[in-house]
């Protein structure tokens, strides 16, 4: 569970939110940590090196869903996942997709990732990225930063099941370096 558990889905509230996490900070250093709400401790971020992790939207619990309920939440998280991909080209431009098909094989093989692919698949984030960038910092309002540039910064967002009954989420990624899909080793 996520912090998200709960909310309904706004794509203004997720485009703001993918706009803040922008310029929240990222860890140059250290190891990768996750943070969760003080009162329930359900996931709210992970930070590792140059990196941020964090979940956007939270469909409701699937335990007991089958057949075309199934179905229909699984359009569901993806009408959500396009409206705000849709929203978000609007704004930076187009997107490109960066696979996790090999991350997701070597994870499985037993195989070491760079970060942050080690800690998507950790956190059971298979869906392919839709990746930006590197995006221009946001100002007031949703315009071009007027202060100093800021250091580049890379943006993704997937959707994710980390089993049949679990809920489906929609996780953002922000990067200090470029996202691209590791080399498969084997």
């Amino acid at each position: 569970m996520t912090a998200r558990a709960g909310e309904p889905f706004d794509v203004t509230r997720a485009t703001s939110d993918a706009e803040a996490a922008l310029s929240a900070p990222v860890p140059t250093a250290g190891p990768t940590t996750s943070e969760g709400e003080p009162a329930t401790g359900e996931w709210t971020a992970t930070r590792g090196e140059g990196f941020l992790l964090l979940p956007l939207w939270e469909s409701g619990a699937l335990t007991g869903v089958y057949g075309p309920e199934w179905n229909d939440a699984e359009a569901a998280a993806e009408a959500n996942l396009t409206a705000l991909v849709t929203e978000l080209d609007r704004r930076w431009g187009p997107h490109r997709t960066v696979s996790m098909r090999v991350p997701l094989h070597r994870s499985r093989a037993g195989t070491s990732l760079p970060e942050p692919f080690r800690t998507l698949t950790a956190k059971d984030c298979y869906g392919d990225l839709t990746v930006w960038g590197p995006v221009p910092p946001a100002g007031p309002l949703g315009g071009p930063s007027a202060g100093p540039p800021a250091a580049p910064r890379w943006f993704a967002l997937s959707l994710n099941q980390s089993d049949g009954d679990a809920p489906m989420l929609i996780t953002a990624l922000v990067s200090t370096r470029p996202i691209t899909e590791p080399a498969d080793q084997g």
